[in-house]
């Protein structure tokens, strides 16, 4: 009985200690502001080891990742893509942030959102 209770815990252990992945996988929820008037932003990112891709808004108004490289010195990302503005027509999206709380589960990213001309500050949170 002793003995099954020791490997019980030793692979529990495993899990609450085994690595969650890279850091940029995973969605993230947050928002970018422009002229007062917040817009929801979420990412769901992946990570292949070489190529970041993934979906900005998932959904109706979403769109997908078209490029995007990430600085691992500083946590600096930079993703591009094709969105539609509010008439349906295509609109370039560039998003530069930089990665914070590498470390921490709660990380946070935090940059801009340039949209049609138009950069905006965003802040987002990574979902647990």
């Amino acid at each position: 009985m002793m003995k099954r209770l020791v490997v019980l815990v030793m692979l529990l252990a495993g899990f609450v200690f085994a690595q969650e992945g890279h850091p940029l996988v995973g969605s993230w929820h947050g928002s970018w502001t422009v002229n007062g008037k917040e817009h929801d932003a979420t990412f769901v990112l992946k990570w292949d080891g070489k190529t970041i891709s993934g979906l900005v808004n998932p959904g109706l108004d979403g769109f997908k990742v078209e490029s995007a490289t990430l600085e691992p010195k500083t946590w600096s990302l930079h993703m591009e893509g094709t969105a539609k503005d509010e008439s349906g027509k295509p609109v370039k999206v560039v998003i530069d942030t930089k990665i914070e709380h590498v470390t921490n589960v709660q990380r946070t990213m935090t940059g801009t959102w340039t949209q049609g001309g138009v950069k905006a500050p965003l802040k987002m949170k990574r979902d647990l």
